[in-house]
């Protein structure tokens, strides 16, 4: 995922780099096995995480604050992809006709998700994710755990009796404290940072063609 301990890691790597090459090719010094070696395994270590936080940052979709990446968990679709669909998707993951996921640690105006505020996900009439089997909204903290809460809820689905509006749109409460007559639709946040995972499995065609846009979380002024 994008956040500022990733973008420090890939820069402080880089700058890594720089140094050994730069102190290779432009400064005189002794060289001995040892030292060949853990500069090897330096640079290498640094060179794996740049080059793939590189590639996941041009393969990454972001839409309306919301990540995902295309052809996940293909067989043969390389270890560079594979390793950048590491970086955002930790643990095992399906191939896109089997699950698509969704990951974001923002709003869809760019600003830092917290506990602090309170936030809507809107999804109009006909607009929940489209799919043959489920999908699932996830709650996580800043260290992607699940959060405690007074109704031990830890995510909300097609399953979870989410009572929709009279129009027929859906609207996911995403708060710390519960929304007065809306406890159907809350998915309970911490006080502090946190994290939402969308999951959807069996997508239908509009997802795997990229055509279906995940609706932004927006904080309730």
């Amino acid at each position: 995922m994008f956040n500022r301990t990733t973008t420090f890691l890939m820069v402080f790597n880089g700058a890594i780099c720089v140094f050994f090459f730069i102190r290779l090719f432009f400064f005189s010094h002794s060289r001995t096995v040892l030292n060949d070696v853990v500069q090897g395994i330096l640079i290498g270590f640094a060179l794996a995480f740049v080059t793939a936080q590189i590639f996941m940052r041009i393969k990454a979709t972001k839409v309306n604050g919301w990540i995902t990446m295309f052809g996940c968990g293909v067989p043969g679709n390389g270890m560079l992809l594979r390793a950048a669909h590491a970086q955002i998707f930790l643990g095992p993951i399906n191939v896109p006709q089997e699950a698509m996921y969704w990951t974001t640690s923002g709003d869809g105006a760019g600003r830092t998700l917290s506990g602090l505020h309170d936030y809507i996900m809107h999804f109009p009439a006909g607009g929940l994710p489209p799919n043959n089997a489920f999908w699932s909204l996830t709650m996580g903290n800043a260290k992607n755990r699940f959060v405690a809460n007074p109704i031990n809820r830890y995510s909300v689905s097609d399953r979870s009796g989410l009572v929709p509006n009279a129009d027929g749109s859906v609207e996911i409460y995403i708060q710390n404290a519960a929304p007065a007559g809306h406890e159907s639709n809350w998915l309970p946040a911490p006080s502090g940072r946190f994290i939402l995972w969308l999951r959807v499995y069996m997508p239908g065609a509009s997802i795997l063609d990229g055509e279906y846009k995940v609706p932004p979380i927006v904080e309730v002024k």
